[in-house]
C-alpha cells in the first residue's frame, strides 16, 4: 500500500500534468458485431455496462472476455477491437447484446512518468475490484442512462475518478510494476520523490537526495536510475519544467518569479533549461496563454451581452 509520501507524489504528478478524461460515446450492440478502434495519441477506455463482449489487440497475447462492470484501458492509445466474439462465434449462454461507455483521456505536458509506468493494456475486473470502483461504475452507468441535463459533464468528471481508481487498482494488484509505480512502493525512493514533488524549488543535489533515501550517493544514483530509467537530476529538471509550464499558463506568473520559485539562480539558466526540455522558450508559452485568456474574455463578454 502507498504511504503518505507515495500519495503526495501521485497527487503532484496528476496536478502537474492536468488529467482530462472524457466520455466519447455510450454504445449499444446486438447480435454479431465487430468495432475496430485505430491507434491514437491519447489513452482510450471502455467500461462494460451490460452483457458480454471481447477485446482483441496486437498488444494482447490473446483476446479477453469482458463482462458487465469490467474496464479495459489502453493508456498509450494502442489499436484494438471490441467484438461480440473474437472468432465470430458466440459462446453458449452469452447474452446477444452489449452496452458500454467509451472514453478517452490525455495529459498535458511532454514526458509523464505516471503514463510511462502504465502497461499497454490495463484491465480491472468487476469481481476483483474494490467496492468504491464498483459503485463508481454503477453511478456512471445510471448517469449515462438518465439523459438529464448536464449528464455528459457529470460523466466526464466521473471519468477522471475512474482513471485514478483504475491506476490505484493496478498499483495494488499488478504482479509487476515499473517506473514511477515501482518507485512509489519503494519507501526510500518514495521519500525522495515526495521531496522533489513537494519542494521542487529546493537546492537539491544528488547528495541531498541520497540522504533522504538513506543511501550512499553512488548507491542511490544507481538505484534511482535502475527503477525510474533516468537519473535523479534529470528527473528533477523534467518535473520542474512541467511545473513551470503549468504555472506560466497563468498570465499573472512572470518568468522571473517562476524561475526563482523553482530553484534557478538566474532567469537565463531557467530559460535554457525550459527550452532544452520543451523545445521552445517560456516566452512562447506566455504569449500563447495570454492569447487564450484574451479569447476567453472576449467570449465571456460576448455571451453576457447576447440577447
Amino acid at each position: 500500500m502507498l504511504d503518505r509520501s507515495g500519495e503526495a507524489v501521485f497527487a503532484a504528478v496528476l496536478r502537474a500534468h492536468s488529467l482530462r478524461a472524457t466520455i466519447s460515446s455510450s454504445a449499444s450492440y446486438c447480435d454479431r458485431w465487430h468495432d475496430p478502434e485505430p491507434a491514437t495519441d491519447h489513452g482510450t477506455f471502455h467500461l462494460i455496462d451490460r452483457g458480454v463482449c471481447w477485446v482483441q489487440a496486437p498488444v494482447l497475447e490473446r483476446p479477453l472476455r469482458l463482462e458487465a462492470g469490467d474496464l479495459v484501458m489502453f493508456p498509450h492509445g494502442a489499436a484494438h477491437a471490441m467484438c461480440s466474439a473474437p472468432d465470430g462465434r458466440e459462446s453458449p449462454g452469452d447474452p446477444r447484446y452489449s452496452t458500454m461507455l467509451c472514453g478517452e483521456f490525455e495529459f498535458s505536458g511532454r514526458r509523464n512518468p505516471l503514463l510511462e509506468a502504465l502497461p499497454q493494456c490495463l484491465v480491472v475486473r468487476e469481481r476483483d475490484s474494490a467496492m468504491q470502483f464498483r459503485r463508481l461504475a454503477q453511478l456512471m452507468s445510471q448517469e449515462a442512462q438518465s439523459g438529464v441535463f448536464a449528464s455528459r459533464v457529470v460523466l466526464d468528471k466521473l471519468a477522471d475518478a475512474l482513471f485514478v481508481m483504475a491506476v490505484r487498482h493496478h498499483l495494488e494488484h499488478a504482479s509487476e510494476r515499473r517506473g514511477l509505480l515501482a518507485a512509489l512502493l519503494d519507501p526510500r525512493l518514495a521519500r525522495v520523490l515526495a521531496g522533489i514533488h513537494t519542494q521542487p524549488g529546493r537546492d537539491w543535489t544528488v547528495a541531498t537526495l541520497a540522504q533522504l533515501a538513506h543511501l550512499s550517493r553512488t548507491a542511490f544514483a544507481q538505484h534511482f536510475s535502475a527503477v525510474l530509467g533516468t537519473g535523479p537530476i534529470e528527473y528533477l529538471t523534467g518535473f520542474r519544467m512541467e511545473e513551470a509550464a503549468r504555472r506560466l499558463a497563468d498570465p499573472r506568473c512572470s518568468v522571473a518569479a517562476c524561475a526563482e520559485e523553482l530553484g534557478y539562480r538566474t532567469e537565463a539558466a531557467f530559460r535554457r533549461a525550459f527550452k532544452r526540455v520543451h523545445g521552445y522558450g517560456p516566452g512562447r508559452l506566455r504569449r500563447r496563454a495570454a492569447l487564450a485568456h484574451a479569447a476567453a474574455d472576449v467570449a465571456a463578454e460576448t455571451a453576457s451581452v447576447r440577447p
